[in-house]
């Protein structure tokens, strides 16, 4: 199996986190290897975005290439909601031709790859400490405001104290302009949201600017998590790297992936 170094020198990012040896978690970038041609070049994962059916196959071929992937992932129908998709190796050729509808995915069994798509939205990967059972989350504000962090922790099997939480890349704080209608969501969870939004610096009123990773951070410490790592990218400033939706409408997706050791 490639290392950690030969999977950053192909263009894939490692979670900095200190995760179980039997867990591995990798996050594609739009620099690793693909054949996908521009707005979606290189790396591009998504077969709904627009680009060529025949690159997307291609993409995820080498994907599981480089990556020494043990199955092919289990791609989801992500909706933006927060049902949790229970991955195991019986599930795993049904979704391959009729993915499940859901924004997390979950599994104890060894050697099934979850897999979640994104472009600005925060992925999440969650890991037990003793390397029992992972998660991945596809997370954007609708998702978390739906609570798809609470249901992906209440379906794992173990104790939030005893689970540790990656935030992968996501728009950053700085770029994520909402509206007066989203703040008030979260606001009305609980009043600490209040301290995860900033006015709009161009001073448009009812417009805020919104942190993601801090919205995931307060409801992960609600649960009880205490191992909360990840969080310093912005997808939307950092263009050679990383796809973004709102900064080119038309793009690829990236996909973090966590699986258990064989």
């Amino acid at each position: 199996m490639a290392s950690d170094r030969d999977w950053t020198a192909a263009g894939f990012l490692i979670p900095d986190w200190d995760a179980s040896t039997g867990v591995r978690a990798v996050v594609s970038t739009r620099r690793a290897p693909g054949v996908s041609r521009a707005p979606f070049d290189d790396c591009n994962l998504g077969d709904h975005v627009g680009d060529e059916p025949v690159a997307v196959r291609r993409n995820r071929e080498q994907l599981r290439q480089s990556l020494g992937l043990p199955a092919e992932p289990v791609w989801l129908n992500q909706v933006h909601g927060s049902a949790v998709h229970q991955a195991s190796q019986f599930s795993m050729s049904a979704s391959a031709s009729t993915p499940a509808q859901a924004d997390a995915a979950i599994t104890g069994e060894r050697g099934v790859v979850l897999a979640v798509l994104t472009a600005d939205c925060l992925p999440l990967l969650f890991a037990a400490n003793d390397g029992s059972e992972v998660a991945a989350v596809h997370a954007g504000w609708r998702g978390l405001a739906a609570g798809v962090i609470e249901a992906t922790v209440h379906a794992l099997n173990t104790p939030p104290d005893h689970l540790q939480a990656w935030l992968g890349p996501a728009i950053g704080p700085d770029a994520f302009e909402v509206g007066e209608e989203v703040r008030a969501v979260f606001v009305d969870w609980h009043s600490s949201a209040a301290a995860a939004f900033r006015p709009s610096p161009a001073g448009r009123s009812g417009h805020w600017l919104c942190d993601l990773y801090q919205l995931a951070r307060l409801r992960l410490r609600a649960l009880g998590l205490q191992r909360i790592s990840g969080g310093q990218h912005c997808t939307y400033s950092e263009p050679e790297r990383f796809y973004s939706y709102r900064r080119d409408r038309e793009c690829g997706r990236m996909a973090s992936l966590i699986w258990l050791q064989s």
